[in-house]
Formats: structure tokens, C-alpha cells, sequence
């Protein structure tokens, strides 16, 4: 079995009883940033709540997963709630998007890191790129355990330091961390004309 259909199987698995779920907190909170229309991409979709959400705000929107049952239950979904969301299996690692293509990209709970330069030459000048992952100072066990797929203290800016910054959270273990957003990073870029 080669690993593509090796991790197809088992995130195949993973969303056979899976629902919709809310969006990435940092597109709810960002929403306002959200062009009126245009081409949304949603990365590593899963059920496709952060699709879902920037259709409802008036985009065409691609979403992009590796799970063939993930991508069907969100077709079923979109069709049933008349929303313009348009999903297809794909390995994006394997098959990143073309250069210009979307105003927005939203990925939330997966990392790549050698993916990051094809998604910022995915946007169209002034698109925006609304990133939520995990990052490796943590305060409880929520998140992957393997280190590769956490991000390192202002790894994410780094990464994306071609854009400008919108909007960044990155609160690791300040204050009282019984509140905020631990462990994740929230990430808001837009790129340069």
C-alpha cells in the first residue's frame, strides 16, 4: 500500500462518523476581513466547516482533502444547504494550487511546511491567507504529538514573511493560561500588490 492511500485510509476512517463541527476560530474572528466575493480555497477541508463558512459569506469555494469520505460528506452537505462549495480529493502537498488563483486560503490544524511558498503564490495580490494550527509550547495535551507538525515560537511569521500581517495571536504560556487560545497559533496575512 503506498502512504498516499495509507493516510487516505486513515483519514477515511477518521471522518466516517465525523460531523460538521464550527470553523477555525481565527476565520469567526476575522470574518470582517472576508472579501464581499470571490475564489476561497480551504486546505486539508475535513468535513469542510471553514468552506462552508466562506460560502455563506459569498465566496466560490474549493475545498481540498485526501479523504474521499470527508470530501463526499461535504458535497452532500453543500448541495443539501445550497452552498457554492465545489470539493475534490487531493493531495495538495502532492498537487499545490496554481499561482493566482484564490483571494482567500484558509487552512486550519495542518502544517507543511514545504507547502507554505506554492500556497502564498496561490493568492491573487491582496489575498489573504487565514492560518490556525497547533504550536509546540504547550499547556495540555490538545493537538498532535508529533513536534514536526507544531509550530515553533513565531515559526508561522517566518514562514509567511513574503505577506503582510493582518492579524497574529501566539499566546503560548502568558498569564493565566486557564484562558485565551493556548497551544495554537492564529495567523491573518494578506499579500502585497
Amino acid at each position: 500500500m503506498s502512504e498516499i492511500s495509507a493516510s487516505q485510509k486513515k483519514w477515511d476512517g477518521h471522518y466516517a462518523e465525523a460531523e460538521l463541527g464550527a470553523a477555525a476560530s481565527v476565520l469567526i474572528e476575522n470574518a470582517h476581513l472576508l472579501p464581499p466575493e470571490g475564489e476561497g480555497l480551504e486546505i486539508a477541508c475535513g468535513m469542510g466547516a471553514n468552506a462552508a463558512f466562506m460560502a455563506r459569506a459569498g465566496l466560490h469555494v474549493h475545498a481540498w482533502d485526501i479523504s474521499q469520505v470527508a470530501i463526499e460528506k461535504l458535497q452532500t452537505y453543500a448541495f443539501n444547504e445550497k452552498l457554492s462549495v465545489i470539493g475534490q480529493i487531493r493531495d495538495t502537498v502532492q498537487d499545490p494550487p496554481a499561482e493566482h488563483s484564490f483571494d482567500v486560503i484558509v487552512i486550519s490544524h495542518f502544517l507543511d511546511r514545504q507547502l507554505m511558498p506554492f500556497l502564498i503564490k496561490a493568492l491573487k495580490p491582496g489575498g489573504l491567507l487565514f492560518y490556525q494550527t497547533f504550536s509546540k509550547l504547550r499547556v495540555d495535551d490538545s493537538g498532535p504529538r508529533n513536534e514536526a507538525f507544531r509550530l515553533g515560537d513565531n515559526e508561522l511569521l517566518s514562514l509567511c514573511s513574503s505577506l503582510r500581517v493582518v492579524a497574529y495571536r501566539e499566546e503560548q504560556a502568558i498569564g493565566d493560561v486557564s484562558k485565551g487560545y493556548r497551544n495554537l497559533v492564529k495567523y491573518v496575512g494578506q499579500k502585497k500588490d
